[in-house]
């Protein structure tokens, strides 16, 4: 069996996680630290002077005297689930190889299915925000794909109805040995269409203009030569041929765990949910190498996005 460092880290046990985040308080103050990292920061005017009501847990500033809770402004802001069962469903979220369902973090910490779904989403909304901007460069594999579709009966191939597509790209080390090179990030995006200027945005918005891009022949990818320095259209033989391809080996074995990942778990998916669940492995990924901190990250980005109620939820969903 061929060891390998990463996939045989130690993590976050939830032993450990039970002596850092096992009580309320606990909680608190990670979650203060994680917001104001250098001690309490007023949002309106900046202070830093400041006295605690301690009956109604806000931190009131003694120059302008605003009040604010540790959680205002926040992912987590006018939540009434104890701190404890976030910091559990995001230490769920982040420690597992797979993803977890609504259904099965429902059960896991305690809640309702309607709780449960909108904790994941939110936490998903966060990790969205968090990758939205990430560029890709150097040397990247990138290629269309499609999740769903149709599984009895109907038209097959591209346009088959319940399918979505999708853009992945994959940055590589840059060795000449396809078996020496090694994944650095991933970015993957559900779009509307492979129109020329559906793949022109996303490129625009995905790829550094520096970057060597490897595509295969499909005609629209030609507009990524009008966004980067260097593109490699390669036209292949179609249908399981391109999976074997070296020049393509990462991008195709990511989107083979991305699918197996996603629908593994949840079985299907809606077109309106695809871009959450998308950013979850996505940001998952790109931050495997040090799970020990990676609900800390995690906790950092959460306080850093704005609030999102569920009807914001859901317009996010239908305007994507």
């Amino acid at each position: 069996m061929v060891y390998s460092p990463m996939q045989f880290q130690h993590g976050l046990s939830l032993v450990q996680f039970i002596e850092r985040y096992g009580t309320e308080d606990q909680c608190a103050r990670a979650l203060f630290k994680a917001r104001w990292p250098k001690g309490f920061e007023c949002p309106d005017c900046g202070c830093r002077s400041h006295c605690l009501l301690d009956a109604r847990r806000l931190y009131q500033c003694n120059t302008c005297h605003r009040q604010t809770s540790v959680t205002a402004g926040t992912i987590f802001q006018h939540t009434h689930l104890p701190l404890q069962k976030w910091f559990l469903a995001m230490h769920l979220l982040t420690q597992g190889k797979h993803g977890l369902s609504a259904l099965e973090l429902k059960r896991q910490i305690g809640v309702s299915y309607e709780t449960a779904w909108k904790v994941k989403h939110k936490l998903m909304q966060v990790m969205l925000e968090r990758e939205k901007g990430r560029i890709l460069s150097e040397r990247v594999e990138a290629d269309d794909a499609y999740m769903g579709g149709e599984h009895h009966g109907g038209k097959r191939g591209r346009g088959a109805p319940g399918k979505a597509p999708m853009l992945a790209a994959v940055q590589t080390s840059s060795e000449e040995d396809p078996s020496e090179r090694k994944v650095v990030y991933l970015k993957v995006q559900a779009v509307p269409n492979f129109k020329g200027r559906t793949i022109r945005r996303w490129a625009k918005r995905s790829l550094a203009k520096t970057s060597t891009v490897l595509t295969d022949g499909m005609r629209s990818f030609n507009a990524i030569g009008e966004v980067v320095e260097d593109h490699q259209p390669m036209v292949m033989e179609g249908g399981w041929r391109n999976s074997r391809h070296p020049a393509f080996k990462w991008v195709n074995t990511i989107l083979g765990n991305l699918k197996g990942n996603i629908l593994g778990v949840c079985r299907w998916i809606s077109a309106k949910h695809l871009p959450r669940y998308l950013a979850e492995f996505q940001w998952r990924f790109n931050r495997r190498f040090d799970l020990e901190v990676i609900l800390n990250r995690l906790l950092r980005a959460a306080v850093l996005t704005p609030p999102m109620p569920q009807r914001l939820l859901v317009l996010a969903e239908k305007g994507r």
